[in-house]
């Protein structure tokens, strides 16, 4: 069976790529993860908080060692960051010497500055393509939503303007007209689209009045957003597209790519079934697809997107008024 795909221009052997998750900051891991059989691998997201810190921790080290040796030893390290970023460029050269399958470059940000120069060097350092966080929330309701927009829009023409390799944008749903933004994107210089990013929801804490983080795993429910979503962005644009969030078994990933993925992004189920997963996932997709006599994956990709399924107002309004009609006592 064909498993292969296309994806930023990558030649990949099948659809499941890990995710930016932890699972890529170990050296060890990532290797274990091309074992487990991952066609790509995209890191965890190096922060525009953690390269501006970095960069104000070089001016103060310039301004007060002027003369002074052991100004040499000098490093800010705040609070809650990980890695920097020159740890951050050694892990990435580290990660492509280690494997053979893509290594995708993650940089996280939400405002258009210096930060957006490292994605040169993760180009340097061997990255094969980069995957973009536009991870913001807009809570200043001076800001409207095109402003919004345009703050991305800004974002990835200055990284698509610095690179040659491809470029991929995590967005969120959160977007009033998604293919419109996707077609500015393409034009502004993306090349794909991962869907969607996770917006973690804080909790409160009514003994200490704080606001305190809450972590969960992603659940097989979640995926139903993005595959309306894939149907109808594959539908009306060329762009690459990575689903990301619920993906837990080989009928999800099957989904996803029947609404118009090119790539499945992996990484709640990895957290909870290891690296071992994928090939678990492999075999059930091709049992599958044998069983329903497809020849490879490309004949099954995109086969329920928008302009392809008979009935593209079940993906709108009309699948609304039936799920509502269909709720029994």
């Amino acid at each position: 069976m064909d498993l292969t795909t296309r994806y930023l221009g990558l030649e990949l052997k099948h659809p499941i790529t890990v995710g930016a998750c932890p699972l890529g900051t170990e050296i060890d891991t990532i290797k274990a993860l091309e074992a487990g059989g991952a066609a790509a691998i995209v890191l965890p997201s190096l922060f525009e908080e953690e390269i501006m810190a970095a960069a104000r921790g070089e001016l103060a080290m310039e301004s007060m060692g002027a003369g002074f040796a052991e100004a040499d030893s000098y490093r800010p390290n705040p609070e809650g960051y990980h890695i920097g970023p020159g740890q951050y460029l050694e892990h990435l050269e580290a990660a492509k010497k280690a494997v053979s399958i893509p290594i995708i470059g993650s940089l996280n940000g939400s405002t258009v500055g210096g930060w957006t120069g490292y994605a040169k060097k993760m180009e340097s350092a061997g990255a094969d393509a980069l995957e973009l966080n536009t991870y913001y929330l807009a809570f200043d309701a001076e800001e409207t939503g095109a402003e919004v927009e345009q703050r991305t829009i800004d974002i990835v023409q200055a990284v698509a303007d610095t690179v040659s390799i491809p470029v991929s944008v995590k967005l969120s749903p959160f977007f009033a007209s998604l293919p419109n933004l996707a077609i500015q994107l393409a034009k502004a210089g993306a090349d794909g689209l991962v869907i969607f990013n996770r917006f973690y929801q804080p909790d409160i804490d009514i003994e200490t009045l704080e606001v305190v983080p809450n972590l969960r795993l992603s659940t097989a429910d979640e995926l139903r957003l993005r595959l309306r979503w894939l149907a109808v962005l594959s539908a009306q644009t060329e762009l690459s597209l990575a689903a990301t969030g619920g993906a837990h078994s080989a009928v999800d990933v099957i989904k996803a790519v029947m609404c118009g993925a090119h790539t499945v992004q992996l990484v709640s189920a990895l957290l909870i079934h290891g690296p071992e997963h994928i090939g678990r996932l492999l075999e059930a997709m091709e049992f599958w697809l044998n069983e329903h006599d497809y020849e490879s994956l490309a004949q099954m990709q995109g086969s329920m997107s928008l302009g392809k399924v008979e009935n593209p107002k079940a993906f709108a309004r009309a699948n609304y008024m039936k799920m509502l009609d269909s709720w029994e006592m």
